[in-house]
């Protein structure tokens, strides 16, 4: 078992990645944590491509939750794909309502920080404006929801890598999408790296990873980047591409990761790796990543 770490013996950026968790949270989400040498793990409380809600085994959950709190590991929930709030089709909408409250209810039954959403796309030839409509008569409730019952995750709104009708890509799309959510206190952001290039934010240009969190300041303001998927790109810059690499094996680089570790707005941040090549690769680009943290 890991150490338990302190507080004050935490890493300003905690390095981990998203975890499996057939088999049980706990007996098989942390054990793989351990093995990959995550100071941070997220993990699916639903099957990602589907609608159902499952309960969870409680004794697991306990387990994992207090596995976590023990080991000092931030955990977060990733929400299904399929969520679109912005969708033109009503049934669509009342699924990703009721899976959202899912992801939500069971994030504060194992004690994660944060729930990550994806931003969804106006379907159906619908405007932009007419979806964020709907995202503020569909989705606010639930982050109000969520506030009355003190259930604790945050909301992590995950721009996605500009494909379709996307309603947030570019950092600066997130503006519109905060306004419609009114700000909330829960609300933050999930930044994908990966999705941010693919987007046409250049990370590999020298300082790009700090232009792009700059924006981010500005567009959203302080204190709303809750979580970074560290991942690098398949594809080059303006892609639009989601394909994920591993860390330094992609056109972004490992020394844009590194601006990561020093930028003010991404203090206390934990990276989440969600890369391929399986236990071996994840605990490669886990190593990578906090080598240049350590710098």
């Amino acid at each position: 078992m890991l150490k338990a770490m302190t507080s004050s013996r935490r890493p300003r950026n905690p390095v981990g990645g998203h975890v499996p968790v057939a088999g049980g949270l706990a007996s098989t989400g942390l054990a793989y944590a351990r093995s990959i040498g995550a100071e941070a793990v997220q993990v699916f409380v639903a099957n990602p491509r589907g609608w159902a809600t499952p309960t969870g085994n409680p004794r697991q959950d306990e387990e994992f939750r207090a596995g976590c709190e023990q080991e000092g590991i931030p955990a977060y929930v990733h929400a299904p794909y399929l969520i679109n709030f912005g969708s033109a089709t009503a049934a669509t909408v009342e699924r990703s309502v009721e899976s959202l409250r899912h992801s939500l209810r069971r994030g504060g039954r194992i004690g994660a920080a944060g729930v990550v959403v994806h931003t969804g796309s106006a379907t159906g030839g619908a405007p932009r404006a007419k979806a964020l409509v709907q995202v503020h008569e569909r989705l606010l409730p639930l982050l109000e929801e969520a506030d009355r019952e003190g259930r604790g995750p945050r909301l992590l709104l995950e721009p996605t890598a500009g494909q379709g009708s996307s309603l947030c890509s570019l950092v600066e799309e997130l503006g519109p999408y905060f306004d419609a959510l009114e700000h909330h206190p829960l609300l933050g952001v999930c930044l994908d790296t990966c999705h941010a290039f693919a987007a046409g934010h250049d990370l590999a240009a020298p300082g790009g990873t700090k232009l792009v969190l700059d924006e981010l300041v500005r567009t959203v303001g302080e204190g709303r980047l809750g979580l970074v998927h560290a991942n690098d790109s398949k594809d080059v810059a303006g892609a639009h591409k989601d394909r994920h690499e591993n860390i330094g094996a992609g056109h972004i680089g490992a020394e844009a990761f590194g601006e990561l570790f020093v930028h003010p707005a991404a203090e206390g941040v934990p990276l989440v790796i969600e890369t391929p090549g399986g236990k071996e690769g994840h605990a490669a680009d886990v190593a990578l990543l906090k080598s240049l943290r350590d710098r």
